[in-house]
């Protein structure tokens, strides 16, 4: 993969990210904890906010169909990120883990080739860095009826404070 930015690869897979939609509740779309972002679950929702893939793996969708769904949640992941990233998806250091959840009819069991959706568009986007841990799990149903959500968990590069030395409470100073 070339070394293009975050956002060249975006254009060339013909992606714009949309405007994080709003929490449905009493939470945030991203916190940020250390270096980490952890992204609250997304769901397959268009810019308009509406859920665009609902029903079920295994009844109204197979396999490569809900993988598409996947691949709209990794969308609304990639907006969250950019959202916490101050707009910049440069500050991507590594994406650590996604947890994807697909509902399905209990006979189904292609949950990792649904997932992949989300997961191959993160290769796609950072490359090497996009590599990550994965959960993919069955489920009786999700929000709103989708068909899967995604959620992710981020590492960013922070800037550390210019000029400060951390003693970090050990009595330690630099003028020894």
């Amino acid at each position: 993969m070339s070394h293009k930015t975050a956002e060249e690869r975006l254009r060339r897979l013909d992606i714009e990210l949309p405007t994080p939609a709003p929490p449905g509740g009493n939470y945030q779309q991203w916190t940020i904890a250390g270096n980490l972002v952890y992204i609250a679950g997304q769901t397959p929702v268009n810019s308009e906010g509406t859920t665009v893939f609902t029903g079920k793996c295994g009844a109204e969708h197979n396999a490569a169909s809900a993988y598409k769904a996947a691949a709209l949640c990794g969308i609304n992941i990639l907006a969250n990120l950019k959202a916490a990233c101050g707009g910049d998806l440069e500050k991507v250091e590594k994406v650590v883990k996604l947890n994807g959840y697909c509902a399905c009819t209990p006979d189904f069991t292609d949950h990792p080739k649904v997932i992949n959706g989300a997961s191959d568009l993160m290769f796609e986007v950072f490359g090497e860095k996009g590599k990550h841990a994965r959960t993919a799990i069955g489920v009786q149903s999700l929000p709103f009826g989708a068909v899967v959500e995604v959620e992710a968990i981020v590492m960013i590069k922070i800037a550390k404070p210019e000029g400060k030395r951390l003693s970090m409470g050990l009595g330690l100073s630099s003028s020894s």
